[in-house]
């Protein structure tokens, strides 16, 4: 019971802060007179007054947060900010039920991108604005930012903030003070945002179209203002600004945090992840360009590579953008595609997935294992980026991808259950799971969520939780062990 409390007692000051973030849209919608104003004065109101409850009547229980009182914090921080974020939508359309609203909330927050709005081009423009401002928040994790302001709080972050970085490799930090990292990472974070809507700006978007872009961009959610998302623009500058930050953003912060500091480019080349990530994403790009030339499914090598690269960087990255429908591409170049969001993302970026961190693991794990049935007395340790990686981590890795694996199958024999084809059901559970946004088949990239029952979108939308927190510290809140004393 005084695990709950204390939890409480953090959640009350987390909600009171989360209430701030609602002043963009409201803002927003008075400046440009769309009239939705009402629904995030509500929303602020009512965040603002349960997180005061909360932590007022819970103040005497503050303390130290423990591992598992992190863990939980961050699931219920999570499901109460979903919860508070779909009032707007539920004020400005009054079609949306709960469910759908906090499918999409939910979707925002976790830089999914799923959708099940339609007509996004007739929105008001601060609703647009909320959609995409939920996707930048939760790019580095919203819990990231409280951490940087829990000193104000009383209450200090490092648990907090391992339990919400992505990637199995959280021990390491950028500065004394975990405060600090994470001030630092959110300025970066920050900066390299505004740098998106300039160049947005400069290649004809309006302020509007850029503000909403850059945000999704920078957080790889993949919302767009549009129906016909980035196709919309035709626009091959645009394009090609958004796959640069698209790159940027897919890459460890704490990576381009550290190259700013030293001054130095060498800092990714040291980086075997940052490598290995670029070399997959640029491989696959001009495969599946060359790959949709020889298909004959676009006229020109330059048409084919040029949305070959947009749509691969996309995916890769989880951001779910597209520039065309390659859903009617080659089963091959659509599949490649969505096995590209799984290992795509790094550690420590705005991405979804299982990281390319784990998957170099894996790989070189499963060549240790060859190793040893050929020399049964060889010692070799386990080498990634100069460093010798602990028996425990590679142990968390295989305990991850367990995890993973079974999560995946489940919801996608769940899913079927329900009704939808075998396309459909593992693509969606794929795209959600890894933060992806559209799938295969009947939501594919050319439409969206909204044919969903309300019992699959609960199912979506949980996997879409499980998925940013990367799966662990969302199961462990459903642990017994974990609520024993």
């Amino acid at each position: 019971m005084r695990q709950l409390l204390v939890t409480a007692h953090v959640l009350g000051g987390f909600l009171s802060i989360f209430a701030l973030t609602f002043a963009l849209p409201l803002g927003w919608s008075l400046a440009v007179a769309d009239g939705a104003h009402r629904g995030f004065a509500y929303a602020a109101a009512t965040s603002a007054v349960i997180g005061v409850v909360l932590w007022l009547s819970t103040r005497r229980l503050g303390r130290e947060l423990q591992p598992r009182d992190g863990a939980l914090l961050v699931v219920a921080s999570w499901l109460f900010a979903a919860a508070v974020s779909t009032i707007p939508f539920l004020v400005e359309l009054p079609h949306l039920s709960f469910t759908d609203a906090f499918f999409e909330a939910m979707s925002g927050l976790t830089t999914t991108g799923s959708t099940v709005l339609s007509g996004l081009d007739t929105l008001p423009q601060s609703v647009n604005i909320w959609r995409h401002a939920l996707q930048w928040f939760g790019g580095m994790g919203i819990i990231v930012l409280a951490v940087a302001i829990l000193p104000l709080l009383g209450v200090g972050g490092m648990q907090l903030y391992k339990a919400e970085t992505p990637g199995p490799m959280k021990e390491g930090k950028l500065t004394p003070r975990i405060t600090q990292t994470a001030k630092y990472l959110w300025l970066l974070y920050a900066a390299f945002t505004l740098a998106c809507i300039l160049s947005l700006r400069a290649a004809g978007l309006s302020w509007f179209e850029s503000v909403c872009h850059a945000f999704s961009t920078l957080a790889l959610g993949g919302f767009s203002t549009r129906d016909a998302s980035v196709s919309g623009f035709e626009s091959p500058a645009v394009e090609m600004i958004m796959v640069a930050f698209m790159l940027v953003a897919v890459l460890n912060f704490a990576t381009h945090f550290t190259a700013i500091r030293q001054r130095s480019l060498k800092v990714y080349l040291r980086d075997s992840e940052a490598f290995w990530v670029l070399v997959v994403i640029v491989g696959s790009c001009l495969l599946l360009g060359g790959y949709l030339y020889w298909q004959g499914v676009y006229p020109g090598i330059v048409e084919s590579l040029r949305h070959a690269t947009f749509n691969t960087v996309s995916l890769a990255t989880s951001s779910g953008f597209m520039s065309a429908d390659y859903a009617q591409w080659p089963l091959f170049a659509s599949m490649w595609l969505m096995l590209l969001a799984t290992v795509g993302s790094s550690a420590g970026s705005t991405g979804g997935g299982i990281k390319m961190i784990r998957a170099i693991i894996l790989v070189r794990q499963a060549g240790h294992e060859l190793t040893r049935l050929i020399h049964p007395r060889a010692v070799r340790p386990l080498i990634v980026g100069g460093q010798v990686v602990d028996q425990r981590i590679v142990m968390a890795v295989l305990g991850f991808m367990l995890l993973w694996g079974v999560t995946t199958t489940v919801l996608v024999f769940v899913m079927l259950a329900t009704g939808l084809d075998f396309v459909t059901a593992v693509t969606v559970v794929v795209a959600c799971v890894n933060n992806l946004g559209p799938g295969l088949g009947s939501h594919g990239p050319a439409q969206n969520y909204q044919a969903l029952t309300d019992f699959q979108t609960w199912a979506l939308a949980f996997a879409m939780l499980a998925g940013r927190l990367e799966l662990m510290t969302f199961f462990v809140v459903l642990t017994p062990a974990f609520w024993r004393k």
